[in-house]
Order: structure tokens, then sequence, then C-alpha cells
């Protein structure tokens, strides 16, 4: 479960698990939207204050830890469904 302030985790992966070729630009749009303002988040809040959930969360679909892409992103990328 993912803490109050946060994009929940399904609708993290619904929005990951479908092709931006399916989406129309206003979904688009809003993914990116609320993905920088989760990442954001993931940034401002402290570790400490973070349920466990969130901390494995956010090493899932954060790329905070200096790689260029999340671990999700390459999965995406390495099954085809990235944009890469």
């Amino acid at each position: 479960m993912s803490d109050a302030s946060r994009q929940s985790f399904t609708d993290k992966a619904g929005s990951a698990m479908k092709p931006d070729s399916q989406k129309g630009t206003f979904e688009q749009a809003g993914d990116k939207i609320k993905g920088s303002m989760d990442n954001m988040a993931s940034s401002v809040q402290p570790n400490s204050q973070k349920s466990g959930s969130q901390k494995m969360g956010d090493s899932l679909t954060n790329s905070s830890s200096g790689n260029s892409e999340s671990l999700l992103d390459q999965a995406k990328n390495a099954v085809g469904m990235g944009n890469k």
C-alpha cells in the first residue's frame, strides 16, 4: 500500500503496463504529470518517514538510485514495451 500522499501502486502499474501507443494524448500527459509529481514527492520525503511498502515501491519505480532508468522501465524495455 502506498503512502497517503503518493500515487497508488495500482495506478503506477496500470500506467506502466499500457504501451504509450495505446494511450491518447491526454492520458500520456496525465501519466507524465502524475509520475513527475510522485517522483518529486519521493525525493522530498525522507526514507525514515516512508512505510516499508513505499520504500520498496520507490526502489522499483524511481531512478533516484543513480541509474538512468527505473527497474520497471528496464523490464519494460527488455520485453519490448518501453520507449527504447
